[in-house]
């Protein structure tokens, strides 16, 4: 492309240069010609006074000699005698004789002028003017080089102008090209520095959103995986305490193998999905306005003590099965949150089955639902050996108990999708306390009371002015 834009620049600019320096080379040359001639009729007419009032050649000697050398001119007398030097052929002096008219015309060596002057007697004497060749063309060589040269620089200017212009091009184009190649072979990492005319700069930055939201699906698509793939570990888990429950029958220790080898298995598939947090899309879930991410309709809601509720009661069959005690306290109070049920069983499913993941048989645990002035509050704690880093395992995929990591993540993220967060204390158990804050949902019903009662309010007030009028 570079070369392409300076053979361009280059052809089209010569055209325009020799377009313009042909016919003005030509204009300089006639002007010059058209300047010599002139003068030297101007000189021709200025001898005729002469030659009329004294029309002896050695008088006539005499005017010219006192003139330069380049502008004497030649006098032809009617008795054929001939002051000066002559250039003019015969046959052209002849006619000047006869028709009585001034002549010019080119002659060898230059250019000349044949004036005719009337004297007495009807006598014709002829005042000859000579322009050598050299005055018709003085100066018109160094004009053409001024010329040629400035139509050169022009051109090597504009060839030069045309490849920094291809040169930027060039750059920002190999820059997009190289970003979309590294893009392709799967570094989701590239992006490139906008540059160029507009119109690249704008192909930079789309190219830069597309690599963004090319991620973000990406990194949506590895979360929903190893999301998708934690939640099998709820039913997964009951397998696991039912083979353990079965004993010493046939055919059990292949069925321990083979719930082993599935657990084993949903932890590699989450491991190849997990991503970083910071690629992490926005969570599903409410906005402000109680709409959902894409604003098309209210978002799924549910009561968070009637979903823990049933979860502990699928839990509380495990729990007895290993000699775990499990306690679950909600309060009556209205506890709806702007998350789908789905996604808040998976919460609890989450934390609980980390109780029975890294605590040993027989340690007790507890569930409650406590109900703030604008959130609700999700307690799973138990008895066991607490968590050692908390800070590290709010991060997707840090775990000190050789599991996933995913668990508290799904927590974290239902709390950021409804303005709430995630908090690990102390339990009054001695074990972990997981603190889940979830915002409350608007209420419908009490905005409609509100809307009629400012509506009610509006009509008492009218009737009262109008009582007053």
């Amino acid at each position: 492309m570079r070369a392409t834009l300076a053979m361009v620049a280059l052809v089209v600019t010569s055209m325009v240069a020799v377009s313009f320096l042909i016919p003005f080379g030509l204009l300089v040359r006639t002007q010059v010609e058209t300047q010599a001639t002139t003068i030297a009729e101007r000189r021709a007419v200025a001898v005729v006074p002469a030659l009329v009032l004294s029309p002896q050649p050695g008088e006539l000697a005499v005017a010219v000699a006192g003139m330069r050398p380049a502008d004497r001119p030649c006098v032809h007398l009617p008795e054929g005698q001939v002051v000066g030097e002559t250039h003019a052929p015969a046959e052209l002096l002849e006619r000047v004789v006869r028709d009585r008219q001034s002549v010019s015309g080119d002659v060898p060596g230059g250019w000349v002028y044949l004036q005719p002057v009337l004297l007495d007697g009807a006598r014709v004497a002829v005042v000859e003017e000579f322009v050598p060749q050299a005055e018709l063309t003085r100066g018109v060589a160094r004009a053409w080089t001024v010329m040629v040269l400035l139509a050169v620089c022009l051109v090597i200017s504009s060839v030069l102008v045309a490849d920094r212009l291809g040169s930027r091009m060039v750059r920002a184009s190999r820059g997009l090209s190289r970003a979309s190649a590294a893009l392709g072979a799967g570094d989701l990492e590239v992006r490139v520095e906008p540059a160029g005319p507009a119109e690249l700069h704008e192909a930079g930055l789309a190219f830069n959103a597309m690599a963004d939201r090319v991620t973000q699906l990406l990194a949506s698509e590895r979360e929903l995986v190893a999301d998708l793939s934690h939640r099998l570990r709820t039913p997964l888990m009951a397998l696991t305490v039912a083979s353990e429950r079965i004993g010493p029958v046939p055919g059990s220790p292949q069925l321990g193998s083979a719930v082993r080898q599935l657990e084993s298995e949903l932890d590699s598939i989450i491991r190849a999905a997990q991503t970083p947090r910071s690629t992490r899309p926005a969570p599903s879930g409410a906005g402000a306005d109680g709409r959902d991410a894409t604003g098309a309709g209210p978002a799924a809601s549910c009561r968070v003590a009637e979903v823990a509720g049933r979860r502990v009661g699928f839990w509380s069959m495990l729990a007895e099965q290993q000699g775990r005690a499990c306690t679950f306290l909600a309060t009556d109070e209205p506890t709806r949150v702007q998350l789908p049920e789905d996604d808040l069983a998976a919460v609890v499913d989450a934390l609980v089955g980390n109780v029975f993941r890294h605590t040993p048989q027989g340690t007790a645990f507890g569930v409650s639902v406590l109900r703030t002035a604008q959130s609700v509050v999700l307690v799973v704690e138990d008895a066991g050996p607490g968590i050692a880093d908390p800070d590290g395992a709010l991060s997707r995929g840090a775990s000190t108990g050789g599991s996933t990591g995913l668990g508290l993540d799904i927590a974290h993220s239902a709390a950021n999708a409804t303005r709430g967060r995630v908090r690990l204390l102390r339990s009054r158990l001695g074990g972990a306390h997981v603190e889940v804050v979830l915002g409350l949902a608007p209420d419908p019903e009490r905005g409609l009371a509100a809307s009629w009662g400012h509506r009610r309010r509006r009509v008492v007030e009218r009737r009262r002015l109008r009582r007053q009028a």
